[in-house]
């Protein structure tokens, strides 16, 4: 449950209504106490419920994008009706509406996307012409690329949702990111951890960013308390590696920045959404270049897939 509001509450953050979202804003809310001295309580969470949440008859790639999930919780935020807003950075769009900002990233969490399946051990042991239930052309596509004999069938709702979904045999198998596996304690569910050379995850997954307003220098200081600054430096890299692309939950693209002793590497990817064609790109460098480096990969991606290549197929 969120918190009920207080006359003392000094923070309000605003966050989805999933357990997942709630499970992130306490998170934040809880590092946000710790660092700033304060009791928990006086920091409230507001739940609100985003557009991406209220659509569940048809994939989000038809109603707008990413966007719809961020889009009334940034309302909120510019209206000052909340003061920061704990998002997963996977959905966040690459071009933020004006006066606000990602101020912070909380460590990231095992960014690895999980198998989980009760007809097989992994992906590879599916029966062929299993039916795989995703909603991301992302996964859909990198599933594609692996067992081009795949059934995919769209699966919506939030993790436990899905989760029972599979239990009930509306699918054979899912995919479901680590991170939120974790953060819900079902990590138990995962039948096997996919591996990063072989499915790459998106833009940002595993790590929760901070958004606030530009010109609130208050409570960007205090956030600023509990950025994890390797993560913030990759998602650099990667959002800056999207925003060439000017991707969307439309088109099926990868990316994955790890920071190690001052160095940055950046792995990209685009694919055809039925998995014939996949492209990928490498760059390491200093972590000072991330966004440079992200770009600069993105641009060579543009180049090479050459038009029509994100034509749905």
């Amino acid at each position: 449950m969120a918190n009920s509001p207080t006359a003392t509450s000094i923070l309000r953050i605003g966050s989805r209504g999933s357990p997942l979202a709630l499970a992130q804003a306490r998170e934040v809310q809880s590092r946000l106490a710790e660092a700033c001295g304060l009791a928990p309580e006086r920091i409230e969470i507001k739940t609100i419920r985003t557009s991406g949440d209220m659509i569940q008859d048809r994939p989000l790639a038809e109603a707008g994008g990413k966007g719809l999930f961020t889009k009334e919780i940034e309302e909120a935020l510019l209206s000052g009706g909340i003061d920061l807003a704990v998002h997963s950075s996977k959905d966040m769009p690459t071009v933020l509406p004006a006066g606000l900002v990602l101020s912070a990233f909380l460590p990231r969490e095992d960014a690895r996307d999980a198998f989980i399946s009760s007809r097989a051990k992994s992906l590879r042991e599916l029966p062929h012409g299993a039916v795989v239930g995703t909603a991301s052309l992302r996964r859909q596509a990198l599933l594609k690329r692996l067992r081009p004999d795949l059934g995919i069938v769209p699966l919506r709702g939030n993790v436990e949702t899905r989760l029972r979904k599979i239990e009930n045999g509306d699918a054979d198998a899912t995919v479901l990111a680590l991170a939120g596996l974790k953060r819900l304690g079902l990590i138990a569910a995962a039948t096997a951890v996919l591996d990063l050379d072989d499915f790459l995850p998106a833009v940002g997954q595993g790590a929760i960013g901070i958004e606030t307003r530009e010109d609130d220098g208050r409570t960007r200081a205090l956030v600023d308390a509990i950025n994890d600054a390797d993560t913030a430096t990759a998602l650099a890299a990667e959002r800056a590696f999207l925003a060439v692309l000017d991707g969307s939950c439309r088109t099926p693209i990868a990316g994955y920045a790890r920071v190690r002793a001052g160095t940055l590497r950046f792995r990209g990817l685009i694919a055809k959404t039925d998995g014939s064609e996949a492209l990928d790109v490498l760059r390491e460098g200093m972590r000072d270049d991330a966004s440079a480096l992200g770009a600069d990969a993105g641009r060579e991606l543009r180049s090479r897939a050459g038009p029509g290549f994100f034509e749905r197929t």
